[in-house]
This record gives C-alpha cells, sequence and structure tokens, in this order.
C-alpha cells in the first residue's frame, strides 16, 4: 500500500454496533478525586489509574482537568 494518510478525528462507517458514548464509572471518579486530594501528581494519578481501569491515560487527563474533579 502507498501513500496511506492516517488522520485524527471520527470515522463514521457502517458499523451501528459501536455506542457512540461511553460512560466512566462513579468508582473511578471517585480514585481520582482520592488520589487528588491525597497530593499525588497529575502524571502519577493518570498513570495508576490508566494502569488499573484500562482507560486511555489521555481520558484521564480530560477528567482530571474538568469540573467534575475540583
Amino acid at each position: 500500500m502507498q501513500r496511506i494518510q492516517l488522520i485524527e478525528g471520527d470515522v463514521w462507517g457502517h458499523r451501528k454496533d459501536i455506542n457512540e458514548y461511553y460512560r466512566i464509572p462513579s468508582s473511578i471518579i471517585e480514585e481520582i478525586k482520592e488520589l487528588k486530594i491525597e497530593g499525588k501528581s497529575t502524571e502519577a494519578i493518570e498513570e495508576k489509574v490508566s494502569r488499573e481501569s484500562k482507560l486511555n491515560p489521555e481520558m484521564v487527563a480530560y477528567i482530571l482537568r474538568k469540573d467534575v474533579i475540583a
């Protein structure tokens, strides 16, 4: 294959069995809150939570930035 280009973004196709949304379990949110209260660094929280929950580290970082985690 030649001249293949990867483009970041949403891909819409024929698959209808893929859920458009994913709900983050409240237990993960609570764990992030507890780690933040304990004074853990953002990087440490991202690493620990992503390893234990199989969430993408970027998703954990997004959760940390949102107002949900105050």
